[in-house]
């Protein structure tokens, strides 16, 4: 400023140094994207989500990153989401992913039961499709129960398959979910009981054509989430349902445990499937934490058990030593069926109420989560 010589100062002395960011005036409002592209994340890889377009099939795949708005919301394979900028799906071209739509349903899991930490699986599926190997590796009901229990509070039917019959036995299982509405499947023909598996033999046969068929109007028109542990023969499955190639592994001859071939979730519209129809494959899991679930939902989603939930009174653990537990009752009178007894104890454990000595009889019936 230069000072007058009467040494008096006005205001036509200040000078004001121009913004640099410019004269607009900040807003909170974001733009509405009305002419954005909806379209289905198939798959998700390190920050980079791959967009199917197609609204009645497969489509043009458009790779895209998140808009700075949805840097901290997941976007997860399922997904329908808005898209803008290039949407041509050429070779390196890059859209932006500025919207999701309202999830119809979400699959959802914690790290273990404890977690609060919600994991979001898949979103906007129908189906739940718990893979599960009769032999090699051993089936784990504690395992299919947690499954259950989570379609349950996702909104998903559950399914149960049973893979490598021609290696064990699917009896056992059908037997302990006799009492329940849970359908259940087999990829192969199941073996006769004399025509036991040779000593050693680790590899199941090809998938039946027949069954396969049965499987593909099961899920046709539906979007359905393959899950289970690694090893069980779920990538094989789905290639098999989809027409697809991805890899598949073994399992661990001393662990017993199979071995991760799939990293990522990947979204499928097989060419056989009507419209709507997706068959997810997700990776291998080795735990599936039922944190965000409530009490409440987990009692009911075991349909067998939930009529004596009635009649508990208030506040009721369901534990062995709870006074009056309506469902301890039934199991006792023999409605729960024959399995009513271990049904419980699998309750019980997903409750966090087991007891040791019941922890201990589910190790030697292999239910163990």
């Amino acid at each position: 400023m230069r000072r007058r010589s009467s040494g008096h100062w006005d205001e036509s002395d200040v000078r004001i140094r121009a913004n640099k960011r410019g004269s607009r005036p900040r807003t909170k409002d974001r733009p509405a994207h009305e002419d954005a592209v909806i379209g289905r994340v198939v798959t998700v890889d390190r920050g980079r989500y791959t967009v199917d377009l197609g609204s009645e099939g497969p489509g043009t795949e458009v790779t895209a990153v998140r808009a700075k708005d949805l840097r901290r919301v997941p976007v997860v394979v399922g997904d329908l989401v808005g898209l803008v900028g290039d949407t041509s799906g050429a070779e390196g071209s890059l859209a932006r992913l500025v919207r999701i739509e309202d999830r119809a349903t979400v699959l959802r899991r914690s790290a273990d039961d404890t977690d609060p930490v919600e994991r979001v699986v898949v979103a906007n599926a129908g189906q739940l499709i718990i893979v599960v190997a009769a032999a090699n590796p051993t089936p784990r009901t504690g395992f299919i129960d947690r499954s259950i229990v989570a379609a349950y509070d996702a909104g998903l039917e559950p399914v149960l398959c049973v893979t490598k019959t021609d290696l064990g036995d699917a009896a056992p299982l059908r037997d302990y979910y006799a009492e329940t509405s849970l359908r259940i499947l087999s990829s192969s023909p199941e073996r006769p009981e004399e025509a036991a598996a040779p000593a050693g033999r680790h590899e199941s046969l090809p998938l039946d054509p027949t069954t396969v068929e049965t499987m593909r109007s099961l899920l046709d028109g539906h979007v359905s989430v393959f899950l289970g542990h690694s090893g069980v023969g779920k990538s094989t499955l789905v290639n098999a349902l989809a027409g697809t190639s991805r890899s598949t592994g073994g399992v661990n001859e001393v662990t017993g445990r199979g071995r991760h071939t799939s990293s990522s979730a990947l979204a499928i519209s097989p060419s056989w499937g009507s419209v709507g129809t997706w068959v997810v494959d997700t990776p291998g899991v080795r735990s599936f934490g039922l944190a965000h679930v409530p009490k409440e939902s987990i009692v009911e989603a075991f349909e067998d058990l939930a009529p004596g939930y009635a009649d508990c009174p208030k506040g009721c653990t369901h534990a062995a030593d709870a006074a009056g537990c309506g469902i301890q009752r039934l199991v006792d009178s023999g409605h729960a069926g024959p399995y009513g007894a271990q049904r419980l104890e699998s309750l019980r454990r997903l409750l966090g109420v087991a007891a040791e000595d019941g922890l201990d009889q589910m190790k030697e019936l292999g239910t163990t989560t």
